[in-house]
């Protein structure tokens, strides 16, 4: 007997589930905040594996984030001091963190440094006028699935920014279309 094909509806009860299960356990990873100021970064490592991005500073210290990008919407930043203690772990991808960037003045090396590696690199514009957008998974005021957009520069200054919805978490049709 041949398989019947799934139906609209069918798709997207699927959809939904692979969806809520994928966010779930990644909400999962959502406690890192439990680490106490002053733990020896080799302490956060052997729990939380490497971070993805470590930038040294000129005092000798470093800038890390552990992110959960490119799907999560979570990154837990701090600063190891030059004797390998952490400060205290902050969730940066919040509306909060992002108040911090200072159009026309921070790079594509500070959004590195502070928020991890992007969720999605894309252009736009003409070839005379195009833009790098360097766009990462967050919850918008802590609830929304929502993608804040870096618009960078040819000499990676941020020009602009502005959240926006996740397209991952959108739904596949209108309701009126069924």
């Amino acid at each position: 007997m041949p398989q019947q094909p799934l139906s609209c509806a069918s798709t997207r009860h699927v959809r939904f589930f692979l969806t809520t299960g994928a966010a779930l356990l990644l909400s999962a990873c959502a406690t890192m905040g439990d680490i106490p100021p002053g733990a020896s970064v080799s302490e956060v490592q052997a729990r939380y594996g490497a971070p993805s991005v470590e930038c040294p500073q000129a005092d000798g210290s470093s800038l890390v984030v552990w992110s959960t990008q490119p799907m999560g919407h979570y990154a837990w930043a701090t600063r190891v001091a030059p004797d390998g203690s952490t400060g205290a772990l902050e969730q940066v991808l919040t509306d909060e963190a992002f108040r911090r960037v200072q159009v026309n003045e921070w790079t594509s090396d500070q959004l590195r440094c502070h928020f991890g590696p992007p969720a999605e690199i894309s252009s736009v514009g003409l070839p005379s006028v195009r833009q790098t957008i360097w766009s990462y998974r967050y919850r918008q005021s802590g609830v929304w699935y929502s993608l804040m957009h870096f618009y960078l520069s040819d000499d990676g200054t941020i020009t602009r920014m502005h959240p926006g919805p996740d397209p991952l978490f959108e739904p596949l049709e209108l309701p009126f279309m069924m």
